[in-house]
């Protein structure tokens, strides 16, 4: 990876245009051809840089508006498998763990789950619960979205690849 990989990572994550030929205007800011583009587009994924590119959509102006984040209270012990089960369920969209806060905050495992209705994704939540055997869980959903936009992971001179 290159300093015009970098470049162009970075004006991907700003997001595509919404135009016929997205990825020319890309190269037009990055310096190289639409081609070259694509060439380190295809390189970028197969070696796991970039896992796709993809449309981001506004939630709530469709109606997305459950928005739940589940923290699981797991052992030790069964913290792996549990987070294999929890994130192997179709309502999960992010499962995380975290080191949990002894005596204060026990919960190790996070889900985050996206639905049309709060008892919904409750009942889906519920029935996670009983398939894993995980007792102790709370469910904390949005009450309004203060900021949505990918973070520009990259430094200025490439650092955090």
């Amino acid at each position: 990876m290159d300093n015009v990989d970098i470049t162009l990572i970075k004006e991907l994550e700003k997001g595509l245009p919404f135009q016929v030929q997205p990825f020319s205007s890309v190269g037009e800011r990055v310096g190289i051809s639409e081609d070259e583009v694509l060439i380190r587009i295809r390189q970028l994924k197969k070696t796991g840089v970039i896992r796709k590119i993809k449309a981001r959509i506004n939630q709530r102006k469709i109606g997305v508006i459950a928005n739940a984040l589940v923290a699981w209270n797991v052992t030790d012990a069964d913290r792996e498998k549990a987070g294999h089960l929890l994130s192997a369920f179709p309502g999960v969209t992010h499962c995380y763990e975290r080191v949990p806060i002894p005596g204060k905050w026990e919960y190790s495992l996070y889900t985050v789950h996206h639905g049309y209705d709060k008892e919904i994704v409750t009942e889906e939540i519920k029935s996670m619960a009983e398939e894993t055997g995980i007792e102790q869980y709370v469910i904390i959903f949005s009450t309004e979205e203060c900021k949505r936009v990918p973070h520009i992971r990259i430094g200025i001179s490439g650092e955090n690849l």
